[in-house]
């Protein structure tokens, strides 16, 4: 054999294996961009509040994307949107909000999504909403008549908003198979169902002259509504967090306070307990501060990091603060 014919086999067996090589990367790199796309393709759902997005995640289980912008133990009425998640609104398939205000910083991005073609739901509106009234410790009078955002305080709306996020998902959100949401929202149906009953054997706990409520701010009148209970007032008399109270607002709460007896304020955990301790100096002492989770749902293991346990865990410190068990 010639030096040059061993040149030119030698040159053939190298490149061999450097076209095969070229080959399977071009191979993988194809792999990877289907794949990609694939993952790029996968329908996606925003929710605002982390309590429902949890009730969302219970829906559409393993059938598409849930991103929930609300972060634990955060302010429905205060938390606000990072460019890239204000970004996300604009590209979901569907976004799923509680609305009648309580997103307060939120709702002109939502309103922006709408405006692109984004399917949106408001979940509180759907849900029978209660307006706010004035009661006789000079309540929320700029709310009169408004509505009440706090619906999830009460199970059976929630039970019925489990369905209409359902007819939502399956109405909106493409490639989602129809049964499996439908099998989700039936099973989780079926504990709210449950939730609400053993909610009702541990309020009737509660003697009917202990049943009145004092919060930091408005945010039990669905409960009260649907268990029992009056609401006499709130440090901050306002639906909302934002909302400052005035000296004449505690002095009113405080004589509504003497006059029912009552000697306990549920403030909430995401709130600082300043304004609540303040009635102790206003009524020398003795006033009792329990701390619930009304609004937001805590980080995982926490206690209250599911709707279904945050409801428990509240029911629960709400009877021993009105029974002193």
């Amino acid at each position: 054999m010639s030096r040059t014919e061993s040149k030119r086999r030698a040159r053939a067996g190298t490149t061999r294996p450097r076209l095969l090589i070229a080959g399977l990367l071009s191979l993988v790199t194809a792999m990877t961009a289907t794949a990609c796309t694939t993952a790029d393709d996968r329908p996606s759902i925003v929710v605002t509040t982390n309590i429902l997005g949890d009730v969302t995640r219970e829906i559409v289980g393993d059938e598409a994307d849930v991103t929930v912008l609300m972060k634990p133990n955060a302010d429905p009425h205060s938390f606000g949107l990072s460019a890239v998640q204000a970004a996300e609104l604009e590209q979901a398939d569907l976004v799923v909000y509680n609305g009648l205000g309580l997103e307060e910083n939120v709702l002109r991005h939502v309103d922006a999504a709408r405006a692109s073609g984004v399917a949106t739901f408001a979940a509180g509106e759907a849900a029978d909403p209660l307006t706010f009234h004035t009661a006789d410790d000079g309540g929320p009078e700029s709310e009169e008549g408004q509505p009440d955002p706090h619906f999830w305080t009460d199970p059976d709306r929630m039970r019925k908003v489990t369905g209409l996020i359902a007819d939502q998902v399956i109405e909106h959100v493409n490639s989602v198979e129809p049964g499996t949401i439908r099998a989700n929202a039936d099973r989780y149906a079926k504990q709210l169902a449950d939730l609400s009953s053993w909610m009702k054997k541990s309020f009737d706990r509660v003697p009917a002259d202990q049943r009145a409520l004092v919060t930091n701010h408005h945010v039990f009148g669905y409960l009260a509504d649907r268990f029992g209970f009056e609401v006499i007032g709130a440090v901050i008399p306002s639906g909302t967090t934002l909302a400052s109270p005035s000296s004449s607002d505690l002095r009113s709460l405080t004589q509504a306070m003497e006059k029912a007896g009552v000697r306990t304020v549920f403030a909430d955990s995401s709130q600082p307990k300043r304004l609540a301790e303040v009635l102790r100096t206003e009524m020398g002492g003795g006033v009792r501060v329990v701390e619930l989770h009304s609004e937001s749902l805590t980080a995982k293991g926490a206690g209250a990091d599911t709707y279904l346990r945050m409801m428990r865990a509240n029911t629960t410190a709400m009877v021993n603060g009105l029974t002193g068990a």
